[in-house]
């Protein structure tokens, strides 16, 4: 695969730096490619805009920021207002359908998941990054689905593996039966 580069949005408190790392993970030490990942996020702790930025490729990786994303995730209002509607023909989008509401003249292609919904239907929204995690396992192939699981595990704290597996096929299942509707089509 050539160079992959992903941006993940939204707001301080929806995981978003956690899933940055899972990912980079999962790429480097699971499916045994380069990555890079960097993070930003506001002075608040919870509320404020943050970002995570993972680079990966199965070559060294000399510039380890964004120069044309294939896949933009927009998880609040405000991480689709500055990063969604500015995209490059090409990007794939990916928002949560609960909390994002799209352009009505948005050219993109996108894809909708209610990973906040679907987290709270299992007991516990803090999850929600999981299931998107899942999901976006199911519609792209930034990452192998196998590598993604393991990096979960490895990542979340002892005792809760079984939810966020849980979460994780929860989101994977979403996004199969999403592609499926959709004539099996990868973003």
């Amino acid at each position: 695969m050539a160079r992959r580069e992903l941006r993940i949005s939204g707001f301080g408190g929806q995981g978003v730096v956690l899933a940055g790392q899972i990912l980079g993970q999962a790429v480097a030490v699971y499916d045994k490619q380069y990555a890079t990942f960097s993070q930003s996020y506001g002075p608040e702790a919870r509320g404020g805009a943050c970002s995570a930025i993972v680079v990966a490729d199965e070559q060294p990786i000399g510039y380890p920021y964004l120069t044309n994303p294939d896949v933009v995730v927009a998880l609040s209002q405000d991480a689709y207002n500055r990063y969604g509607r500015t995209m490059n023909p090409g990007v794939k989008l990916i928002v949560d359908a609960d909390l994002v509401k799209i352009d009505a003249n948005h050219k993109h292609t996108y894809l909708a998941v209610p990973a906040n919904r679907l987290a709270r239907e299992l007991g516990r929204v803090v999850v929600s990054n999981i299931v998107l995690l899942g999901f976006f396992a199911a519609v792209t192939d930034f990452v192998s689905t196998d590598a993604l699981r393991q990096s979960v595990l490895a990542s979340v704290p002892k005792g809760t593996g079984e939810l966020n597996l849980k979460a994780f096929e929860t989101g994977y299942q979403y996004g199969k039966k999403l592609t499926s509707q959709n004539g099996g089509a990868h973003v």
